[in-house]
């Protein structure tokens, strides 16, 4: 896109050729205009970087959030607007949420000078110095122009002011204006990246283990059945519990006959 502004501050000069500078041209259709542009100092330019990450796509219309945190809508957007994305152009309705985009906006104003020449060309048929002078046009119509103050006039090699001008001279006029105006150009670029992938395990990191205990194995259906334990030998006599016994009598006697003796 190009783009041509015209700075207010234009500067106008006036140029003599032959005869008339600066005349006020009022008969259009029988005024030549010419334009010419030419550069005007060295070119600058920009660059704007917007970035952000697509968060949803809906048809022809997209929202991203930019990288201060905004939320961004940008709607209708043409199917021929595309995004690089690893070397692939892609359109609004094969971007998807996580994807990055880049939107890079570079604008170059070069300085301009442009110059417009106006002709016209007839014969003097009245002049009212200093105020202003009627040509006869090459369609054989009268036109009338005024005399900006102070100017000058080449005839014949010879300058003169409007009071030298008579009736019947060929006059060529020229009204030269120069303006300067910048022309600005812009490129716009965009790019994208496809949302990284899951992030790997890390390595060397422990990783529990549960470990259940084996069933103990099922005795073999044809391994001999384990023999009942025999019964215990016999160790001991029945001596002690007889002694034991005639002991406790003798005692129970003893007893008995000591409380009939305190009782006679």
């Amino acid at each position: 896109m190009t783009v041509e502004r015209r700075t207010a501050g234009a500067v106008q000069r006036l140029v003599v050729v032959a005869s008339l500078l600066a005349i006020a041209f009022t008969a259009q259709a029988q005024v030549q205009t010419s334009t010419t542009t030419a550069p005007a100092g060295a070119p600058t330019t920009t660059v704007k970087v917007e970035r952000g990450t697509v968060v949803a796509v809906s048809g022809n219309n997209l929202v991203v959030k930019a990288d201060d945190g905004t939320m961004r809508d940008f709607n209708d957007i043409p199917d021929t607007t595309t995004v690089t994305v690893n070397g692939q152009q892609l359109n609004v309705h094969q971007l998807t949420p996580g994807m990055t985009i880049e939107r890079q906006t570079v604008t170059t104003a070069s300085p301009r000078m442009i110059t417009t020449v106006k002709t016209v060309t007839g014969k003097v048929w009245h002049v009212s110095p200093p105020n202003y002078v009627i040509l006869t046009l090459a369609d054989g119509k009268n036109q009338r122009f005024k005399i900006p103050k102070g100017q000058k006039f080449t005839i014949n090699g010879q300058e003169m002011d409007a009071f030298g001008l008579q009736k019947g001279m060929e006059v060529s006029a020229q009204q030269v204006t120069e303006e300067s105006a910048v022309v600005y150009a812009q490129e716009v670029k965009r790019t994208g990246s496809a949302p990284p992938p899951p992030p790997a395990p890390q390595a060397n990191v422990p990783i529990l283990v549960v470990f259940l205990p084996a069933p103990a194995p099922a005795p073999a259906a044809d391994a001999p059945a384990e023999p009942a334990p025999a019964a215990l030998p016999k160790t001991a006599s029945d001596f002690p519990l007889l002694g034991l016994l005639g002991a406790f009598f003798v005692a129970l006697g003893l007893g008995l006959k000591t409380v009939r003796t305190i009782r006679a």
